[in-house]
């Protein structure tokens, strides 16, 4: 190839390529649908897609390819989400508004094809999973900053639906205005927490004495931002594209190292895989006896079972003070290891699910 028409022809003809190969697989995942809605089976299965994209990463390495693990994960996990519509469509219930973080976590997971339902809360996203109006749910559970969110843990307690997958997303701020110019924003919108994020980003462009207006989630300060071409908003990346203000600056806040974990809540149990993690939450019958944690926790040990949180709640139950125990270990909730654990404590441990791992 020795001209730019010639790259231009070449890059026609794999494309084209590609797309009949594409177009073979969803043949093969439509099969994958009949076959998996004959006999019950779950549509989305963790666990395949990460060993798949294990499988194509090493092929890459071994082949000297130019495609990373994050390149091959943002290709094939868009190709997952086609697939899985193709299969059978589901909806998603996610913790709104639309444009939310929580809603950037639910794509990058189900895809942009999807049928996604935004609900006002947490408690929301459980009530539709258990009413049946969606097959699966997304809510953060966790910030590397602000800690557990507990309203997810008191919910899991309770429920029926199971974690079914993790994931953990950083999270970045972006400063999206229609202003052609910084002197020409009079306001900034934002959640309270988003302004205080970006503390240093506001000092540095002279806009610490620009009106900052606080609303209630970063959608809703993109919204406002799209309406009035002298304000400006402190969101997502994800919330600006889908409001149409263009994004001036990115990665905006002071802290780069931010990241939340979500989880996907549905009503199935995932098979066992070599990078499993299971939840639960335990209540101690003998907890205010000296020890009792630490005895629970021996057993683990003793099986070589690695924790790789612990984690304790106010039960909220009529005894008075009491607490739960949210734990996360290694290993799937069917491996022998843990059934033996678990057989000790019988009525002491809620399962909350077993996932493939996220890479955090």
């Amino acid at each position: 190839m020795k001209t730019l028409d010639d790259c231009r022809v070449a890059i026609d003809s794999l494309d084209n390529e590609m797309l009949e190969l594409l177009n073979k697989r969803m043949k093969v995942v439509q099969r994958v649908g009949e076959i998996k809605h004959n006999d019950g089976g779950a549509i989305y299965r963790p666990e395949r897609e990460k060993d798949i994209i294990q499988r194509l990463v090493k092929l890459s390495l071994d082949n000297d390819g130019l495609l990373n693990q994050s390149a091959i994960e943002a290709i094939f996990l868009e190709i997952f989400a086609v697939s899985r519509n193709l299969e059978l469509p589901e909806r998603i219930a996610y913790l709104g508004p639309e444009g939310s973080f929580t809603h950037q976590a639910a794509e990058s997971r189900f895809g942009a094809m999807s049928d996604y339902l935004s609900v006002g809360s947490i408690h929301s996203v459980f009530k539709t999973l258990e009413a049946k109006r969606a097959k699966f749910g997304v809510v953060p559970i966790e910030n590397s900053r602000d800690g557990i969110v507990g309203e997810t843990l008191d919910l899991l307690a309770k429920s029926s639906v199971k974690i079914v997958a993790e994931l953990y997303m950083p999270i970045h701020m972006s400063f999206a205005t229609k202003a052609v110019k910084l002197e020409d924003i009079t306001k900034i919108y934002s959640k309270d927490k988003g302004f205080g994020q970006c503390r240093e980003f506001l000092a540095e462009h002279g806009l610490v004495n620009i009106e900052q207006i606080p609303v209630e989630s970063t959608a809703k300060a993109a919204i406002l931002a799209a309406e009035d071409s002298h304000a400006a908003a402190i969101c997502s990346h994800i919330a600006a594209k889908l409001y149409s203000i263009p994004t001036m600056f990115e990665n905006i806040e002071d802290e780069h190292d931010s990241s939340t974990r979500f989880i996907i809540l549905s009503d199935f149990k995932n098979g066992v895989s070599e990078h499993d993690k299971t939840s639960i939450l335990v209540k101690l019958h003998d907890a205010g006896e000296p020890g009792s944690l630490v005895h629970f926790l021996q057993d683990f040990d003793n099986e070589n079972i690695n924790l790789s949180k612990i984690e304790s709640r106010p039960s909220k139950d009529k005894s008075g003070f009491g607490y739960w125990f949210y734990i996360d270990f290694f290993g799937h909730i069917d491996d022998e290891s843990i059934q033996r654990v678990l057989a000790k404590h019988g009525g002491e441990v809620t399962w909350l699910g077993s996932y493939v791992k996220g890479e955090d």
